[in-house]
This record gives structure tokens, C-alpha cells and sequence, in this order.
């Protein structure tokens, strides 16, 4: 299956979980900012996002398979927030 495909499983299950009638297209782009704002760049191909993705799956101790499913979003983000808090704390 693709990324593409494997976020599109990823986005109608989050919007199930959350109570969204109609979630937004789940968009690899995203996940690529999310890793970003991490410091993990994810590369142009699927294959270099799905690296990412299970490096940092592994990293966090999340099943290793390579979708972005909705706990590694969750970290994802979780941990986005948290190196925006701790920069912005370092700049003030």
C-alpha cells in the first residue's frame, strides 16, 4: 500500500475517533512537517517518509511499521508541541 493510500486509513480513522463527519484528505505533506518540526526531515519519496516514520516508531518504542497511524500522529505532534514550548522557553 502506498503512503498515500496508508494515510487516507490513517485520516478516516482519526476522524472516526474524534467525531468529525468528514475529516480532512490525510496529506503525506503533513506528516513530512510534523517530522520536520522534530528535526527528523523525511525526504521526497514515499519510501524516505516510511523510513522516517518507522525511525521514529522505534525510536518511541511504537510498533515499527512504517504508518503514520493515529498514536505516531499523536506523538508526532505531541512531541512538536513540546520542542516549540522548549524554544520558545530558551528564547524568553
Amino acid at each position: 500500500m502506498s503512503a498515500r493510500g496508508m494515510l487516507t486509513l490513517v485520516g478516516s480513522a482519526v476522524g472516526g475517533m474524534i467525531g468529525w463527519n468528514a475529516p480532512p484528505p490525510p496529506d503525506p505533506a503533513c506528516v513530512r512537517e510534523l517530522l520536520a518540526g522534530i528535526g527528523r526531515p523525511a525526504g521526497e519519496s514515499d519510501d524516505e517518509l516510511t523510513a522516517a516514520v518507522r525511525a521514529f516508531q522505534s525510536d518511541t518504542g511504537l510498533q515499527t511499521d512504517g504508518v503514520a497511524g493515529p498514536r505516531t500522529v499523536h506523538l508526532l505532534s505531541r512531541y512538536g508541541m513540546d520542542r516549540r514550548a522548549w524554544r520558545h522557553d530558551l528564547a524568553a
